[in-house]
């Protein structure tokens, strides 16, 4: 991946990677295979939880690749991506940079809920993982998806199975079912051997079909 000037942000590798591999190995064949596959890499926090959410919604319904190039474009329009700086920006330099109309909308409300101090941001360190996702969904645009990537690449909890995640079905059904469609309740099922390490296995999951590592 490019280097960005959010690129230059991530501080921080999930303390608990090392472990959880281990034990994802041992429990499932799948990830046994894949997870010598890619070495060191793992998830990682860029640190900013506004930086986060704003990739999560640039991300929405477009592929890794194509989310990184709009991103690339729209990041070179403030100085610095911040809640105040994207307030500033004007709509139609928003849109040649490739967001949607919609989008644009969902990226302002978003600022301003940072900017009005109307979400608990130091808190939630604190909360559990669905009372974060019942405070992010209150924010246009922000849906279950959106909050469950917030919680994995921001507060990089353990345990999250993004069900919505078109990549986390695609990969269920590449690597476990030779590619034949799969139900939420049949990807819930396959997942029951990852807990308590869910965000892990769903990473590789990602992985074993993107040669990017995704990242919000």
């Amino acid at each position: 991946m490019a280097a960005t000037k959010t690129a230059a942000a991530v501080v921080a590798t999930p303390h608990y990677w090392g472990d959880a591999c281990t034990h994802l190995a041992k429990r499932d064949r799948v990830l046994k295979r894949l997870i010598p596959r890619f070495g060191d890499a793992s998830l990682e926090s860029r640190g900013d939880a506004f930086v986060t959410l704003a990739r999560s919604i640039v991300g929405q319904q477009v592929s890794v690749k194509s989310a990184q190039s709009i991103w690339n474009r729209f990041e070179q329009l403030p100085r610095r991506v911040t809640p105040g700086n994207v307030l500033k920006l004007k709509v139609d330099d928003m849109r040649a940079a490739g967001l949607s109309a919609r989008k644009v909308e969902y990226l302002v409300d978003l600022a301003l809920h940072f900017d009005s101090g109307r979400i608990h941001v130091k808190q939630w360190q604190d909360m559990d993982d669905e009372a974060i996702v019942a405070e992010l969904v209150a924010i246009r645009g922000i849906g279950r998806w959106t909050a469950e990537m917030f919680l994995m690449f921001h507060l990089m909890r353990p345990d999250i199975l993004p069900l919505d995640d078109v990549g986390l079905i695609n990969g269920i059904s590449h690597n476990y079912f030779s590619g034949e469609p799969v139900s939420r309740s049949e990807a819930r099922e396959v997942a029951e051997a990852w807990a308590p390490w869910r965000t892990v296995a769903t990473w590789y999951m990602w992985r074993s079909l993107e040669p990017v590592p995704v990242a919000y």
